[in-house]
Order: structure tokens, then C-alpha cells, then sequence
């Protein structure tokens, strides 16, 4: 496709104004408001350089580029550029990449040859697979999705948190209350209820604190009863949170979690103490970090155990060695910022400049309008629970509707889930949220099942087409596009054009909402054309226009749908 800022830069930057294209290229804008044209190209850098007033030199340049064929109209407002493009070519060009693209369109090879971490999602096992975890889990795979629509080789890393002093509490705990029947019926709901007691306990008895670090120890130095529970407590979880995985349509190439790394910290270790980095305190072994204004980090307790921090240290180094990558990104909520920056400063003090490359992405909170969440109170969501529920709640949607020709089931499934994971990605990742049913089924509102309703809207259009007409599409048969030059129609051409762009912005900002935020725009403007327009109309080249313009549309949505983690249904 045309890259038409490209284009336009090499226009401008034949009237000699002292930048180079590319430099033009950057500057280049494209309105809010489309009164102020299609792309726009401000002057006030120029007005230094050129000693004139970027309002003479707007007039100018305009007057230079107007007869330009690219152009329908060039118009000067105050230091402003604006430019609106020949509408006619402009929907050719767009129509014509998504037809011939389909599935591919969106994506680009901006980073190919480059390989990307995304270590994401990272529960902790033994303790439950509840809603919290949603937004590192759906968050991750969308930008995983977002690095792999862009040409990158992505690895995605479920760093399974099973290793640690709770496992030192869950072997005590079960050890004292467990039931081996109990267990085997329901392994998370029987363990949380453990680990619940265990703190409950505790708080009577803090004897059994140093019992858990104590059996922790134990388990670090490879005692087989230890050993042998810890397996099983692994195992089970692994069960329960592939379901959960599934209903997600989420998988992983590595669950290498702490414990993976647990022969790979003596190293660590023994280069730190090489490097005078580590010494003793109270006990503990350190990094001091107040040069950098930051709490010294402690690699070993006083009674020799791990900590995250020795684990995550010694996990980036192995995947620098293993992976060489071009990017190690973690999708980590907001509470542990000062973590990566201890352990990311230590990687930089033991001379690993590639510590810059290892990308902590935060994310806020997710809370309940019922209330808060503890583990160890166990109050908690589980997120599988959740995901039926949603199901349960679309399936009653949809039933008030007309069922007839879909499945059901399915659609379901579909739209219920997707609902959940739209919802997590429509809001900024950074910021917190409450979750809401009435808000994520909404199929009026900015929702993922209005995203869908569009999609399936689209291709209940598509079903009315003849089979020549759809042929005369797909092969791009089609002379000229004057009957959809219409300010619905050229808004929504517009918006699919700027897809490929979105996507590698969100990408590159790691941020999903900016590509839901410009989906939920597409589907907006779709639904204008489509109450404006009547589409199925008696002229058949106007018809098979409009048409096409719904199939660009319609094969925009569903593929950005996909690498937001989502199904694009035909029916609803």
C-alpha cells in the first residue's frame, strides 16, 4: 500500500525548505478533525531556518504542492498544511491491500530476524487461578500478538512462581490438616483452604513460620518428601490452569517457572561475591543500591534461601544466553516496580548492558464491586469461574434474541469470553479498574460484543451478495470507487488505512488499548456507513463498491480482533 506520509514528504521536501523526507515524514500529522484535511504538515519548525513566518511559509508550500494529482484540495490554515487526498484513489488503494492481504493485513516485518520475550500471565502454583491474574495473563498475550503481527520472533514464558517460602507453608499446612480425598476432588479450592489456615494458625502460633522456612529449606536443598509433595502441588495446578488457558485460546512455549532456575543461582552468586558486589547484613546477603536511591537488594536471607530477586537475576541471564534476545518483557503489575528496578540495577552492576533491553511492562490493579481480594483469607475470584459465568450470562443475552441458524454454544463461548477479554484491554493497562458485568456485556456500548455484533452485521451484509459479485471483489475487478466517497464511507477507509500503523504503535508503546481503542472507532464508523449508505442497491457497480468496502471492513475487524486475543463471529 501507499505509504502516503511517505509520499507526501517527498512532495513537500522538492520545495527545497531545509528538511530531508524522512525528517517531513515525521512531522506529519493526521487531524482530528477531518475539516482540516486528510494529513496536515506544520510550519513552525521552519520559521528559524527560513527567517520567515511559519504562516507565509504554510501559504507557500500550499501554493507549491496544490496541483500535485495526489491531492483533491491543499489549503493553508495559520502555520498549518492541510491536504486532503483524492478520495477516489485513496479507497482503491485501501480496498484493494486488505482484499488481496485478507488475513495478513495489519501486520508488517518491522522486526524480523529479532527475537522477543514475553514472559506473561505467571501464577503461582498451589494457590488459586483467580480474576486478578487476568490482566497479566490477557495483557501478555495480546502483546505477544501485537510483537508477532509485527515481525518479530516472539517466546512466550509462563515464569510459574513455584518456588518460594510459601511451599514451605503448604507442605506444613497439609501435612497438619490435609485430606488425600479432598485433595484429589479439588486440588486448588482444598490448598487455598490450607494455606488459609496456615495463616490463620500462625497468627496463634508463630512457631509455624520457622517451620515453613525451615521444610523451604528443606525443599532448596532437595529433601525427597519435600521434593516429592512439591510435585504433586505442581502437578495438579498445572491441570486446573491449563483449563483456564483453554477457554482463553492461550498457550505457551515455556512454563520454565523459579524452580527452573534453582541449579542456575549458585553462579549468580558466586559471580556477584567475584565482583564484590554482595556483602553481609544482619545475616542476609546484599547488593547496596543507595547510590541509586533505592533499598539495598537481598539475594539470600539470613538462613541461605532464595529470594525473586536472585531468581530473576539468574533467569535473565540464562535467557540472554539461551535466547539472545532483542527484548525480555514482563508483564508485571504496578506493585512490583521497585523489584525490577533492584534486580534490573544489579544486571547493570555486574556489567550486563543488555539490562536496558529487559522491559518491566506494569499494569494497574483489577477489583470487584462486591469488594477486595486476599489469598491468604481466602476471598478470592476464580477466574474460571468467571469465564463460565460470563459464558452462562451471553447465552441469556442471546437467547432473548432470534437463535435461529447459529450455534449457540458456541457463539457463547465466543462472545462471553471475549467480552472479559476485551474489557481487560479497552482500558489503559496502566491504569485500575473495577470489573463490571453490566459494562462487559454491553452490546451498545465500547464492548467487545459490539466489536463482534459489527463483525457479524458485516458478514450477515456479505451473505446477501452473489457469488460474482463476491468473486469481483476478491480478484479487485472493480473500476473505480466514486460511489463511496462519502464522509461515512471515506471516514471508515481512513481508519482501516491507519491499521498496520496502530498496531506497530501499540506494540512499540506495549499498550493493547490503543489498538481495542481504534477497533472500537472502525466499528463506530462502520455502523454509520452502514445506517447512511443503503448498500444493496439496484446499480450494480455502486453496489459491488460498497460491498467491497464492507469486506475490507469486515476483514479489518476480524483481524484485529485476533491479535487482541479475540474470535470474530459471523452470526450472533
Amino acid at each position: 500500500m501507499i505509504d502516503y506520509k511517505v509520499q507526501i514528504a517527498q512532495i513537500i521536501a522538492k520545495q527545497e525548505i531545509g528538511l530531508t523526507a524522512e525528517e517531513i515524514a515525521e512531522m506529519i500529522e493526521v487531524p482530528t478533525d477531518p475539516k482540516n484535511g486528510d494529513f496536515a504538515f506544520p510550519c513552525f519548525r521552519l520559521a528559524k531556518t527560513m527567517r520567515k513566518a511559519p504562516q507565509i511559509i504554510a501559504a507557500d508550500v500550499a501554493s507549491s504542492i496544490e496541483n500535485e494529482s495526489i491531492f483533491d484540495k491543499v489549503e493553508h490554515v495559520n502555520a498549518y498544511v492541510n491536504m486532503f487526498i483524492c478520495k477516489d484513489a485513496f479507497v482503491r488503494n485501501v480496498v484493494s491491500e486488505v482484499v488481496s492481504l485478507g488475513c495478513e493485513y495489519g501486520k508488517s516485518n518491522v522486526g524480523e530476524g529479532k527475537t522477543v520475550i514475553v514472559e506473561f500471565s505467571s501464577p503461582n502454583i498451589a494457590k488459586p487461578f483467580h480474576i486478578g491474574h487476568i490482566r497479566s495473563t490477557v495483557i501478555g498475550n495480546s502483546i505477544y500478538k501485537l510483537y508477532d503481527a509485527t515481525g518479530y520472533d516472539v517466546v512466550r514464558i509462563n515464569h510459574l512462581g513455584d518456588y518460594g517460602t510459601q511451599f514451605g507453608k503448604m507442605i506444613v499446612a497439609y501435612r497438619l490438616w490435609g485430606n488425600e480425598e479432598e485433595l484429589k476432588k479439588n486440588p486448588i479450592k482444598s490448598l487455598l483452604k490450607y494455606y488459609t489456615k496456615f495463616h490463620e494458625e500462625a497468627e496463634k502460633d508463630p512457631s509455624l513460620d520457622d517451620k515453613a522456612r525451615e521444610t523451604f529449606a528443606k525443599l532448596e536443598n532437595g529433601e525427597p518428601e519435600e521434593v516429592e509433595l512439591w510435585k504433586r502441588f505442581r502437578e495438579l495446578s498445572l491441570e486446573e490452569f491449563s483449563r483456564v488457558y483453554k477457554m482463553l485460546d492461550i498457550d505457551f512455549d515455556s512454563y520454565a517457572g523459579e524452580s527452573f532456575y534453582s541449579d542456575k543461582m549458585p553462579a549468580v552468586l558466586k559471580e556477584l561475591k567475584d565482583k564484590n558486589l554482595m556483602h553481609e547484613s544482619r545475616g542476609a546477603q546484599i547488593v547496596d543500591l543507595e547510590d541509586y536511591d533505592m533499598p539495598p537488594a537481598v539475594i539470600t536471607k539470613s538462613d541461605g534461601s532464595s529470594l525473586y530477586a536472585t531468581r530473576d537475576i539468574a533467569a535473565a541471564i540464562y535467557r540472554k544466553q539461551h535466547y539472545d534476545f532483542y527484548k525480555n518483557i514482563y508483564v508485571v503489575a504496578t506493585q512490583q516496580n521497585l523489584h525490577f528496578k533492584q534486580w534490573k540495577q544489579v544486571l547493570a552492576l555486574m556489567g550486563y548492558s543488555w539490562e536496558k533491553d529487559c522491559i518491566h511492562v506494569p499494569f494497574g490493579l483489577v477489583s470487584l464491586e462486591e469488594g477486595t481480594m486476599s489469598t491468604r483469607k481466602g476471598r478470592v475470584v476464580f477466574l474460571e469461574d468467571v469465564l463460565n459465568k460470563a459464558v452462562e450470562k451471553t447465552r441469556e443475552i442471546i437467547s432473548e434474541k432470534n437463535t435461529s441458524g447459529i450455534d449457540i454454544d458456541e457463539i457463547s463461548k465466543e462472545v462471553g469470553i471475549g467480552a472479559v477479554i476485551f474489557q481487560e484491554l479497552s482500558n489503559n493497562r496502566i491504569k485500575d479498574y473495577v470489573f463490571s458485568w453490566d459494562k462487559i456485556l454491553n452490546f451498545d456500548g465500547e464492548t467487545g460484543p459490539y466489536v463482534q455484533y459489527t463483525h457479524a452485521r458485516a458478514s450477515s451484509v456479505l451473505r446477501n451478495a452473489s457469488q460474482q459479485e463476491l468473486d469481483r471483489i476478491k480478484s479487485c475487478d472493480i473500476n473505480d470507487f466514486n460511489y463511496v466517497t462519502s464522509d461515512s464511507a471515506y471516514e471508515l477507509t481512513k481508519l482501516i488505512y491507519r491499521v498496520p500503523e496502530v498496531v506497530r504503535e501499540a506494540a512499540a508503546k506495549y499498550e493493547p488499548s490503543i489498538l481495542t481503542r481504534h477497533l472500537i472507532d472502525i466499528a463506530q464508523s462502520f455502523n454509520r456507513f452502514y445506517h447512511d449508505e443503503h448498500i444493496l442497491v439496484d446499480n450494480e457497480e455502486e453496489k459491488v463498491e460498497k460491498l467491497a468496502l464492507v469486506y475490507a471492513a469486515k476483514v479489518t475487524i476480524a483481524n484485529c480482533l485476533a491479535i487482541l486475543g479475540i474470535k470474530a463471529p459471523d452470526k450472533m
